[in-house]
């Protein structure tokens, strides 16, 4: 190209290693690569309402594609915008690269307007590689080593361009001389599998158990078939973290759901009984719901070596691919004849779902928000792809909403932001626009991010192949997840300066977009509202008025454990007090329990 930039040189550079958008929100600081964007016309820009926003859009591209997410911003307050996002993509491990714009290099360190040391603020979201291009031959090597690191450790990487460098003249590429490092794109992706002896030791381990179990995470989304094969050969239980819910079929009748705080009754049974533990591509933090130490012996399959051992004691740690490691272990294991544990297992997972169906079509007043996840199970198109904000809604999606096979969900887990449903459902249509998308969304992560970036689901949906978007909010006025952590946690009765919401009408906003809008307050309306949504001909928002008071509970908790739950709302002086209390001792004589009180 014809007094081609540095800029069109990073753009051209993104295409050759494969970026179908880049997700971003313009400045001057960043003008030239934006110049560099329009001429190529791929990758396709996509503008997000906020920096924040558009760094999640890129975690959520690598989480549905599997590839690399790119992100770009302005200096200053756009490169401080980006951050919680990133941390997100660290924090998930999800390869993601980041562009920042820079002042131009004269004036470094002079504190000029919007100047931020970039190095030192994105030193530790993206640890792995963080660095200036100071000269325009520093690229494309830059992003070369930038995207490799971030596709080789599965986490964020950034490359800061200063606008003088942007806007510089492209250096020569077939350069030969000292000082000029001449690299290309691309990264093989090897096949990884432990030592034989290795295998053997995990073999001899997970036979000479009794009572196994087995907790898959997102590192088993390739390897479903295998686990399967696993788990009947060693007549185990299955559970899933919160990453891993889409990974295995949820009907299987020994996958037990989620396991953790937000997991299920049977989850809980499976990790207390177990005598062997199989982890497969999990690093989920909920430590105190894994098998007490000592309980269990454990084999752990992880690509990443520095998640072996990281969250329960492993006596044999295997570093490889899940599918790649199972195929190889599967011949050295003796098929169990013993299935009384595993009709143990079957036993508590149709407990378990006798529990959350009970407990999702109790009458409350105005609507129980766990049928409205409930009803979504038996409707949920098979090519669905659906995106998952945090709070109160994690807790119905992880127990109620079972996905059908092939049905791709995810969320901010590790880091738990707030705001990121909207952001990822985007990211998964513009991935794959033939396919309709679910957002499950709070009112409070829909008021923090969600309504500005429904106007950029109005300003694309035109563009695609299926229209169906499909964005429900639960809509209590309460930041329902903290309430019940103070009462959980901290013994407090609700704070109602800080966890009531304003009112703001979901559905009529939509409307006023150019899209559907449908709003419920019984549970008669429910089923009718997502038929309609999901064969509409324009996104839909289904805004539900539910019940703040349904409480957030840990499966399978002594009274001990919960009590300072009733002391705080033995506090709150309240109609929702008196409400929620009620609502907890129905829900704990679902599990079994009397409690004193």
């Amino acid at each position: 190209m014809a007094d081609a930039t540095v800029s069109d040189l990073v753009v051209a550079r993104l295409a050759d290693w494969g970026v179908d958008r880049v997700f971003g929100y313009s400045g001057d600081g960043i003008d030239g690569v934006m110049g560099a964007l329009r001429r190529a016309g791929r990758p396709e820009f996509v503008q997000a309402r906020h920096e924040e926003t558009a760094a999640f859009m890129a975690c959520g591209h690598a989480k549905y594609t599997g590839g690399l997410g790119v992100c770009l911003s302005t200096q200053g307050p756009g490169a401080v915008h980006l951050l919680n996002g990133l941390y997100d993509a660290r924090l998930d491990s999800q390869p993601v690269l980041a562009l920042v714009g820079q002042q131009v290099t004269s004036v470094l360190g002079s504190g000029y307007q919007q100047e931020i040391d970039l190095v030192r603020l994105y030193g530790d979201v993206c640890a792995q590689f963080v660095q200036t291009a100071y000269t325009p031959e520093q690229l494309p090597m830059l992003l070369d080593r930038a995207i490799r690191t971030a596709l080789a450790t599965r986490s964020p990487t950034c490359v800061i361009l200063p606008h003088d460098v942007q806007t510089a003249p492209a250096p020569d590429l077939d350069a030969h001389q000292h000082g000029i490092m001449v690299t290309n794109p691309g990264l093989p992706v090897p096949e990884l599998r432990p030592r034989p002896d290795d295998l053997r030791a995990a073999a001899d381990l997970l036979d000479a158990g009794q009572r196994v179990a087995i907790l898959v995470g997102q590192g088993a989304r390739a390897a479903a078939g295998e686990v399967v094969e696993l788990a009947e050969a060693l007549g185990a239980g299955v559970t899933a973290s919160l990453l891993g819910k889409p990974v295995l079929d949820e009907s299987l009748p020994f996958h037990t759901g989620v396991m953790g705080h937000l997991g299920s009754t049977a989850s809980s049974a499976l990790m207390s009984g177990c005598d062997t533990l199989l982890i497969v591509g999990s690093n989920d933090p909920w430590s105190e719901f894994y098998p007490a130490p000592g309980q269990a012996r454990a084999v752990q399959i992880d690509i990443d070596g520095r998640r072996l051992g990281m969250r329960y004691p492993v006596e044999v740690p295997l570093l490889g691919d899940a599918a790649e490691t199972i195929r190889a272990l599967l011949p050295l294991l003796t098929p169990r004849t013993d299935r009384s544990w595993r009709q143990t297992i079957e036993g508590e997972v149709t407990r378990w779902r006798d529990i959350a169906r009970r407990r999702a079509t109790a009458e409350v007043e105005p609507l129980n928000p766990q049928y409205v996840l409930h009803a979504l199970t038996d409707r949920l198109p098979g090519d669905a792809q659906v995106s998952v904000d945090v709070g109160s809604v994690v807790y119905w999606y992880a127990r109620h909403l079972r996905l059908p096979v092939g049905v791709d969900a995810h969320l901010s887990s590790t880091l738990a932001s707030m705001g990121s449903a909207l952001p990822y459902g985007l990211a998964a249509k513009l991935a794959a626009p033939q396919r309709p998308v679910v957002a499950l969304a709070g009112d409070g992560a829909m008021q923090m991010n969600g309504l500005a970036e429904l106007l950029t689901v109005a300003h694309r949906w035109r563009d695609w192949a299926d229209p169906r978007f499909v964005v429900l909010v639960l809509h209590n006025r309460d930041l329902a997840e903290v309430s019940w952590e103070q009462r959980e946690m901290e013994g407090d009765p609700r704070f109602v300066d800080s966890q009531r919401l304003p009112d703001a009408p979901y559905a009529r906003w939509a409307e006023l977009l150019g899209l559907h809008g449908v709003r419920v307050t019984t549970p008669g309306e429910v089923d009718e509202a997502w038929d309609r949504a999901l064969s509409a001909d324009r996104p839909t928002l289904v805004e539900a008025v539910v019940d703040p008071a349904i409480p957030l509970l840990p499966p399978a908790q002594p009274y001990e454990k919960v009590a300072s739950m009733y002391e705080a709302l033995g506090r709150e002086d309240t109609d929702l007090g008196r409400r929620a209390l009620a609502h907890l001792r129905r829900e704990r004589a679902t599990e079994g329990f009397d409690d004193p009180r």
